[in-house]
């Protein structure tokens, strides 16, 4: 690990991923040559840590990853879990109970002895088959289908995720908001407007807490952050500068210190590379 005492963390689709949820060419040979500098670069997204993994395999990664909205970070090169926030048992109940009562598919996730399982009930809903699929395709993400939710054990769940229209997911975040001990989040698919995700994990786990994680445990001085969604808005809170990318939502726009270019322009590269090469804006 660089001596640098920054840390450059940026969210993954709408942000360092371009329009295909994949990166360029330009953003992963820049990112290689800025590491090589010894710049500290991460990811902090809502992804689960495979598909993450995936998506990050050729960069030469230097600090460990948040995934889950910050439920997982995970050292790469170590390939370890280094933090994990579980949702406790009587919380899993609850929501368990909620999905049944509103009639919603979801997956459950379980991180057990460095396993992850994302388990289903049903996937009737053409959303839900969809999003599995693609996952088995192209990260090849442990499913596991079983008949109901409460006979898997609660003592390792750390998260759950419904893909539905905003419509039938609304209720269920409804009745869930106020249940203490969880964080939610729902936000719009970037790549699909009528499907929408909820996801629900430990209240614990935010961006916000493993970007201050990372400083804490690497002693960083200064933390430059890159979002576009409404669920980097905590992440942002955890940073000393704030980058929206030009395609960001309005209130991400608005509580950042600076735009750059969109995310099809590979925005988050060059501006680092910017700030890299000429000195910035930041000094100590």
């Amino acid at each position: 690990m660089s001596e640098c005492k920054t840390l450059y963390v940026s969210d993954l689709d709408g942000t360092l991923l371009n329009h295909d949820a994949t990166l360029s060419d330009y953003t992963k040979n820049t990112l290689n040559k800025l590491i090589s500098y010894g710049i500290d670069f991460t990811v902090a997204t809502g992804r689960t840590t495979d598909a993450t993994n995936k998506i990050m395999e050729d960069i030469h990664l230097n600090i460990p990853i948040i995934s889950f909205h910050g439920a997982i970070i995970y050292d790469v090169n170590q390939n370890s879990y280094i933090k994990v926030y579980k949702l406790a048992a009587e919380s899993v109940n609850h929501i368990i109970t909620a999905l049944k009562s509103h009639g919603v598919s979801a997956l459950m996730y379980e991180l057990k002895d460095d396993t992850l399982i994302a388990y289903y009930e049903s996937l009737e809903q053409k959303h839900m088959y969809d999003f599995v699929e693609d996952r088995k395709a192209r990260f090849d993400t442990t499913f596991e289908q079983v008949n109901d939710f409460s006979k898997v054990s609660s003592d390792h769940i750390m998260y759950f995720a419904l893909g539905d229209t905003y419509e039938r997911i609304k209720p269920v975040y409804d009745e869930l908001k106020k249940l203490p001990g969880i964080n939610m989040s729902i936000i719009n698919n970037t790549y699909s407007n009528d499907f929408w995700f909820l996801e629900i994990f430990s209240a614990e786990a935010s961006k916000q807490h493993a970007v201050t994680f990372l400083r804490k445990t690497y002693g960083y001085k200064k933390i430059i952050g890159f979002g576009d969604n409404l669920n980097d808005l905590p992440m942002f809170k955890a940073c000393d500068v704030r980058v929206a990318v030009k395609n960001a939502k309005d209130e991400v726009r608005a509580a950042a210190d600076y735009i750059c270019e969109s995310h099809d322009e590979n925005g988050v590269v060059r501006w680092i590379e910017n700030e890299y090469e000429f000195g910035g804006v930041f000094t100590d």
